[in-house]
């Protein structure tokens, strides 16, 4: 390729690559540079509908539409489906007489036209369905991102899995997790928002969002008590979240738990190889203005761990959560005693019951 042959390809990617980000971005320029290119489509499918009818019926109409539809915000589609009207009705009126079919087509037409403009005006973000999804997911991931845990120094191991119950990529149930830069302090919180799908799901966003903004920031009372405040604030129609805090010394192995309404953690002695019920108890988040919780303290030592874990894990239908807890620790036992490895997605694939949210977490001080 020449020189210039490789400048010209060179200027006409970078071009596409900017129309690209200006679409993404939403701006006027995008959206206008976009409805320049499907009005185009439009006139070439108008030229050879004109040319021949029978290579381009009014049906072919429906690809700029469609693309429109994805691509365009509301107020620019309404420019491309007037035009696409208007071409529309040019074809038709050159074709003379309408006949059954040309008839049944238009009527298509006209229903698709309506059910397109109806759903572009339901976008509430302003945004084509493809963008206002990716902007959505990215959300998502941003404040799931917060749920990574660090990479922990020699000597201790981490692990979580979750599963929505209704198959979607939103849930009630998150992790929150921070490791302090002298990576001495383990500090994590997982909740579970009252609520299932959709709903539950948009509001473990913004909570995870707040969470996230103040672990490593504030000590678990004070960590616990903005939390409560940031949800008595919100006003949701359940508006309430049980929690579970953790802060590790990963130097000594100490630990604390703080509960609040969360089903109670457990403690893998190595020793005796059994699995103890954690004392920490607390009323939920979001209930009450000035809501109690006890901590309870220990010690890790090698071999040892803590797992913590929703109620979507232990109780169902048939089940209450105490004789949950109970066949959680029967599960448990033979998983910790081989060595804990992928503990909780082993765990997770037990529970019979997927009627709500579930998550498991194991922090694990590694002989």
């Amino acid at each position: 390729m020449t020189s210039p042959a490789r400048r010209a390809f060179r200027a006409m990617r970078e071009y596409v690559n900017d129309t690209v980000v200006r679409w993404r971005s939403g701006t006027r320029e995008g959206q206008l540079k976009v409805l320049a290119a499907i009005a185009g489509l439009d006139v070439a499918f108008l030229a050879i509908s004109l040319y021949d009818y029978s290579r381009m019926p009014i049906s072919g109409f429906y690809l700029p539409l469609l693309l429109g539809m994805l691509l365009l915000r509301f107020w620019p589609l309404v420019s491309l489906v007037s035009l696409t009207v208007v071409f529309g009705v040019i074809t038709v009126v050159d074709q003379g007489a309408l006949t059954p079919a040309r008839t049944t087509s238009i009527l298509l037409m006209a229903c698709s036209i309506s059910l397109i403009l109806y759903q572009a005006s339901r976008q509430r973000s302003g945004l084509p369905g493809p963008l206002g999804q990716a902007m959505l997911v990215d959300l998502r991931d941003r404040l799931q991102s917060q749920s990574t845990i660090p990479d922990l120094p020699a000597g201790w191991r981490s692990q979580s899995a979750m599963k929505t119950a209704s198959g979607i990529n939103f849930a009630g149930d998150f992790l929150v997790a921070n490791l302090s830069k002298d990576e001495r302090r383990l500090e994590m919180v997982l909740v579970d928002v009252c609520g299932k799908g959709v709903g539950a799901g948009s509001q473990s966003l913004q909570f995870a969002g707040a969470l996230g903004g103040l672990i490593g920031a504030l000590p678990p009372i004070g960590l616990f008590g903005a939390a409560n405040d940031f949800l008595l604030r919100q006003r949701w129609d359940d508006g309430f979240a049980t929690a579970v805090h953790v802060l590790v010394d990963l130097r000594t192995g100490e630990y604390s738990i703080l509960n609040a309404g969360h089903p109670p953690a457990m403690r893998w002695d190595a020793v005796n190889g059994e699995w103890g019920v954690d004392g920490a108890r607390g009323l939920a988040l979001g209930i009450d203005e000035r809501p109690e919780f006890h901590q309870t303290t220990g010690r890790l030592d090698l071999g040892d761990a803590l797992m913590f874990y929703t109620d979507g894990v232990v109780e169902s239908r048939t089940r209450d959560i105490g004789a949950g807890i109970e066949w959680l620790r029967d599960v448990a036992r033979p998983i910790a005693a081989a060595g804990l490895d992928n503990a909780p997605r082993r765990i997770l694939a037990l529970v019979t019951e997927g009627g709500d949210d579930r998550a498991v977490l194991v922090v694990e001080r590694r002989a």
